[in-house]
């Protein structure tokens, strides 16, 4: 799909999607917990149904009570030996520890470009926690069979904390205590958001600075109803739009969240926009912008947005972490380079670990999502302020995260 945006000042206010990272824990929580859970806020993306396909498959009942409320009756007792969790890297992460709970041989696969993405750094840790593993040189499909006992085990967190995650909520289940040492972990707050998600159905979890975490064994989830929060990923281009061309109010979310992304905020206001903020909306508003820096090695999902402000600031930007992007749905860094180029911004990714970008005249073209949800929002957004239309082809790659993104983009249009 081809989708043509054209410049246009901005203005009003939108609803995110709900935060898929705390959909798919939710849901996966839900499949463990004893008795009935509901559900509440969810937006059916790819990856949340993605997740959903999994946890029936794993043995739970869902039903749909809206279009946005599930019960979820759980139970871990696998209907078949193939999991597909479709373009999803949390789920896969995810969900091959919760397989590895059951003693039947369990096939994890998936599509697109998650066929690329590394899960190498699972394949040990499985093994010492007693799985059989049976492995597709590091990449999927990758079949496990269990049950994982608990232990000690030593986990690798510099590309990605999602198998971590995934750890954190199989093991309370599993026969033994563990202890888990981690070294080189990235992406922090999404590890406080599974941590807060195992609590809020009734299991605890302690750490020591984030490379060891204690994990109990023999625990119980406790069912319960839970209301998942606004998405800060889908929020942070549109806050950007706000901020490169005009005013953008963005309603059921608050900066206390422990996403990941609530760092937006801060790149914004080191940028010069202007930002107010509610119990639960955020209004940010357009004012002159000035190059910036910031770390984004702990919220790597933001670099594309990032770009989109950077390429509006006076100056040369600067974004650390880049190591964070290789492995995303695209190469993320030299995708960015590369389409932002086309529209004449220089995006600099020679040094190790820093992107530079240097603001200016953002020029029309025909770009390429690459498949990436988070390009193709990010080339919209650029767009907004560009001298002729932008056209982003593969534009539908949205559906993965924010299938709504396009019609409110639209809504928030100047007529």
């Amino acid at each position: 799909m081809k989708q043509i945006i054209s410049s246009s000042a901005i203005s009003g206010s939108i609803t995110p999607p709900c935060s898929k990272s705390y959909a798919q824990r939710a849901l996966a929580v839900a499949l463990l917990a004893d008795g009935e859970s509901t559900i509440g806020n969810l937006e059916l993306c790819d990856d949340t149904r993605s997740a959903i396909r999994c946890i029936e498959a794993l043995g739970a009942e869902v039903t749909l009570i809206d279009d946005s409320t599930i019960r979820v009756r759980g139970g871990l007792a696998p209907r078949t030996d193939r999991l597909h969790i479709g373009e999803s890297g949390l789920a896969t992460r995810l969900f091959t520890p919760i397989a590895s709970l059951h003693n039947q041989p369990i096939t994890i696969n998936g599509e697109g470009t998650i066929l690329y993405r590394p899960i190498s750094m699972m394949i040990d840790p499985l093994r010492q926690l007693g799985v059989e593993v049976r492995d597709g040189g590091g990449f999927l499909p990758i079949q496990v069979s269990g049950p994982m006992q608990g232990g000690e085990v030593a986990v690798d967190g510099s590309i990605s904390s999602q198998f971590l995650t995934g750890l954190l909520l199989s093991l309370p289940m599993a026969q033994n205590d563990t202890t888990i040492y981690v070294k080189n972990l990235k992406s922090l707050p999404y590890v406080d958001m599974t941590i807060d998600t195992a609590r809020r159905f009734g299991v605890e979890i302690a750490h020591k600075d984030y490379c060891e975490f204690f994990i109990e064994g023999n625990q119980h989830y406790s069912a319960t109803d839970y209301m998942i929060e606004g998405d800060w990923s889908g929020a942070a281009p549109m806050f950007v739009a706000g901020a490169v061309a005009g005013e953008v109010t963005v309603e059921n979310i608050s900066r206390l969240s422990l996403q990941a992304d609530t760092a937006i905020i801060d790149a914004l206001i080191s940028a010069g926009a202007e930002v107010e903020s509610t119990d639960n909306a955020i209004t940010v508003r357009h004012r002159r912008l000035k190059a910036f820096e910031f770390d984004a090695t702990h919220c790597p999902d933001l670099f594309p947005a990032l770009v989109a402000l950077a390429a509006n600031c006076e100056g040369t930007s600067t974004l650390y972490g880049t190591e964070r992007l290789l492995h995303k749905e695209s190469n993320r860094a030299a995708t960015l380079a590369e389409e932002y180029a086309k529209a004449g911004i220089e995006v600099d990714i020679d040094e190790q670990n820093i992107m530079r970008v240097r603001g200016g005249k953002i020029h029309g073209c025909t770009a390429d999502s690459h498949g990436d949800h988070r390009i193709a929002m990010s080339m919209a957004i650029a767009a907004l302020t560009a001298d002729a239309p932008i056209t982003i082809e593969g534009a539908e790659c949205v559906a993965k995260s924010y299938p709504s993104f396009f019609d409110d983009l639209e809504q928030l249009r100047s007529k």
